[in-house]
């Protein structure tokens, strides 16, 4: 769920946060990075997420215009996300981010079982 209050702020990070500041948000840029992907596929590799959650996340991500929801008129109806240009200028971000954890991290690494998809 969104905090307007983040949204709203007059600092600049403090509203980037409140973008893309929730655990969800940041895992579901990254799996879905350059790729188009259904629902189906998000919900089987994003672990431990219902897919109530999943549904409000992509919703919020693409109302902030890091999502584009492509639409098929098609039966049954079929329905990809991508990443914007605006979430695609994230990534390398994220590889920061994971290039600092990978550097500073103290913790163990989770068994593959841990997670609904190990790829």
């Amino acid at each position: 769920m969104r905090d307007d209050r983040f949204c709203n702020s007059n600092c600049p990070f403090t509203r980037a946060i409140g973008t893309i500041g929730n655990k969800w948000k940041p895992i579901i840029i990254n799996v879905i990075s350059t790729r188009t992907m259904r629902f189906g596929q998000l919900d089987a590799i994003v672990p431990h997420i219902s897919r109530k959650v999943l549904t409000e996340q992509l919703k919020e991500l693409e109302e902030d215009g890091l999502l584009e929801r492509l639409a098929y008129k098609e039966l049954p109806p079929r329905v990809e996300y991508r990443l914007s240009e605006k979430g695609l200028a994230f990534l390398p971000i994220l590889e920061h981010i994971k290039e600092w954890n990978l550097k500073y991290e103290v913790s163990t690494i989770p068994k593959e079982t841990d997670y609904k998809y190990a790829g």
